[in-house]
């Protein structure tokens, strides 16, 4: 067998997640431009050049493909299926990001014909395996998000309770008892009460909230266990 034969492309590809109180929870996909799958939505991602870290290549894909800056960045699992890409072999790093969907305009660059928010429930057909790593993606945050407080790098940096419990029981697909869980919160001193109050429609004004981080890791440090 021939040396070619035997070469093996390094990919990533990203998973990033987003979310809004009107849409909620989110991620972000890109139009591919050229063939395979030409004018089908896939995850941002491409090939690692040689020079280039693996985190450094999943966020230049992701300002060339999108716009975005992922702060939190997570690597997800390694897919390395023989005939994942009809092109030729190729291995991808996956990884999986949060943000604050509000912040940030998608714009459509490089090897992308378009970039667009796509709720996590209604999401098109996608390009290569990619829906099967979409999947994994879902279910670490799903998980995660009961020992780690990462759901905080998905809300405004100031938000009413009823958006933090809104994500958390649209992340895990399941009411929560609203006073168990904000009891829960409270006790552990990672939110701070601001002066500002928030009002929606006739109820009354209520509290604003803030997320303590340097507390949060300061009780890890202690050998606080986030549990939610």
């Amino acid at each position: 067998m021939s040396a070619g034969k035997n070469k093996i492309n390094l990919s990533v590809d990203a998973v990033v997640f987003g979310y809004d109180k009107e849409t909620g929870l989110s991620l972000t996909l890109i139009k591919r431009k050229n063939p395979p799958f030409q004018h089908a939505w896939a995850l941002p991602g491409g090939l690692v050049k040689y020079a280039e870290s693996l985190e450094t290549a999943v966020q230049r894909e992701l300002r060339e493909e999108t716009g975005i800056q992922v702060n939190y960045l997570e690597q997800l699992y390694t897919y390395g299926a023989p005939d994942r890409d009809p092109r030729n072999r190729v291995v991808s790093v996956a990884y999986y990001g949060l943000i604050r969907q509000s912040q940030y305009q998608l714009y459509a660059a490089s090897d992308a014909s378009d970039a667009q928010w796509f709720n996590v429930d209604q999401l098109p057909n996608l390009a290569f395996d990619h829906q099967q790593i979409v999947d994994t993606a879902i279910l670490r945050l799903k998980n995660k998000i009961t020992y780690e407080p990462i759901g905080f790098e998905l809300l405004d940096q100031k938000f009413p309770f009823i958006q933090l419990l809104t994500l958390y029981e649209t992340i895990r697909g399941k009411k929560l008892d609203r006073r168990n869980f904000k009891k829960k919160f409270l006790q552990l001193g990672i939110l701070e009460e601001l002066p500002e109050k928030h009002s929606e429609g006739k109820g009354r004004p209520g509290a604003v909230y803030r997320f303590k981080k340097k507390a949060y890791f300061d009780l890890k440090e202690k050998g606080m266990i986030f549990e939610v």
